[in-house]
């Protein structure tokens, strides 16, 4: 073999190992570390305020009116809207309507017909009044100059004063009928919202029938009792906020109206608080509650914002729950471990609610800095950074 060609391959095979023995020194490369996760914190506080009692309350129209019918008869228009497919459809519940808007009629030819026959009988009876009037003014200028007997002017007086009662008597049946006829038609007696329809085209409606329910819904009053025990605690005009499970929000109203007396069955007091109610968020018949204040607590409590609560099965950071099905609720407190924040999970049992903050019991203390935001994405001793 050429000595030339042996130098080359073991020069080769020299390199190769070279390069693998340099490459296995090297260190193994490190994965990157994770970006911290931004939270918000809030530090446990002691609460010795006012400890409140949750009261059901119905929501209501303000006022709430059955519109009937005075005349009775066949039922032969509806207002006419326009629905949400552009059809026109009848009137119906959750429309709006003006005050002295038509609603529905019904038949008017009958009435129409009596107003016309009382009419003619009116000018029947102011013809036989006038002949009355004018045999009269001559039975006096002969009564004055003694060409009439006493009997004769007096029966010409009577004549008189017959014709008179019966233009009278006719004037009222016209009024009557004209009355009448009027009340073929149901107008709405106030700015409103139709709560129900209880008339179709045709049917047959006596005198009282209630074609529609209607009420006011721009402001609306929630109803509740309390017992004698907690009149303290409401007065009229007083401020007073009401939630209900639809809406996040409350509502601000005031206290209206307290019953004088107790109802004698479930011995409560009734109270009224009146709520403005522009975009007909509140509908009527829905269920709202509210706080009413009573004594200040006896013993202050731990209490952390509502936010800061986690339950199993929520989140990166929530607990696995108990063996028996039920949750459990955690909070998740920032430590200082070295130069770094990191999260720590407490269990703890929510307790009542204040506002927007719940009392807690065991698991943190007072001056604890929990996780407000950001506690349904870490886990239990996760680093963080706390941006507040």
């Amino acid at each position: 073999m050429n000595p030339h060609g042996k130098f080359r391959e073991y020069f080769a095979l020299t390199f190769f190992v070279l390069i693998f023995a340099l490459a296995g020194c090297e260190s193994p490369s490190r994965p990157p570390e994770q970006p911290l996760v931004p939270v918000t914190v809030a530090e446990v506080q002691e609460y010795s305020g006012a400890e409140g009692v949750n009261y059901s309350a119905s929501i209501v129209p303000y006022q709430q009116v059955p519109v009937a019918f005075k005349s009775a008869g066949y039922v032969t228009s509806i207002l006419q809207r326009k629905g949400v497919d552009g059809r026109v459809r009848n009137l119906q519940q959750g429309d709006w309507v003006k005050t002295g808007t038509v609603l529905a009629t019904v038949r008017q030819s009958d009435y129409r017909d009596a107003l016309n026959q009382y009419k003619g009988q009116l000018e029947q009876a102011k013809a036989g009044a006038e002949k009355s009037n004018q045999d009269f003014g001559r039975a006096q200028a002969l009564y004055k100059a003694n060409a009439m007997t006493q009997s004769d002017y007096d029966a010409a007086k009577a004549q008189y004063d017959s014709s008179q009662g019966t233009v009278a008597t006719a004037q009222a049946a016209v009024a009557q009928a004209e009355q009448s006829l009027a009340d073929c038609e149901v107008r709405a007696p106030f700015d409103a919202q139709v709560l129900s329809r209880n008339i179709e085209l045709g049917a047959l409606v006596g005198s009282g029938t209630t074609a529609f329910t209607i009420g006011e819904t721009q402001t609306v009053k929630a109803i509740f009792g309390i017992p004698d025990t907690v009149l303290s605690a409401v007065t009229l005009g007083k401020k007073q906020a009401v939630q209900t499970e639809t809406y996040p929000q409350s509502f601000m109203g005031q206290i209206t109206a307290i019953a004088p007396q107790a109802d004698q069955k479930s011995r409560t007091f009734q109270v009224e608080v009146t709520l403005p109610n522009p975009q007909g968020l509140l509908k009527s018949g829905m269920v709202a509650t509210l706080v009413l204040g009573q004594a200040r607590l006896s013993v202050p409590l731990m209490v952390v914002p509502i936010s800061a609560i986690v339950s199993s099965g929520v989140g990166a950071g929530a607990g696995a729950g108990t063996g028996d099905g039920t949750k459990t609720f955690s909070v998740f407190v920032a430590e200082h471990d070295g130069e770094k924040d990191v999260a720590r999970r407490r269990t703890v049992q929510p307790g009542a609610a204040f506002g927007n903050m719940v009392a807690v019991t065991k698991g943190v203390s007072v001056g604890d800095r929990v996780l407000v935001n950001g506690a349904t994405l870490v886990n239990d001793g996760q680093a963080i950074r706390v941006i507040q």
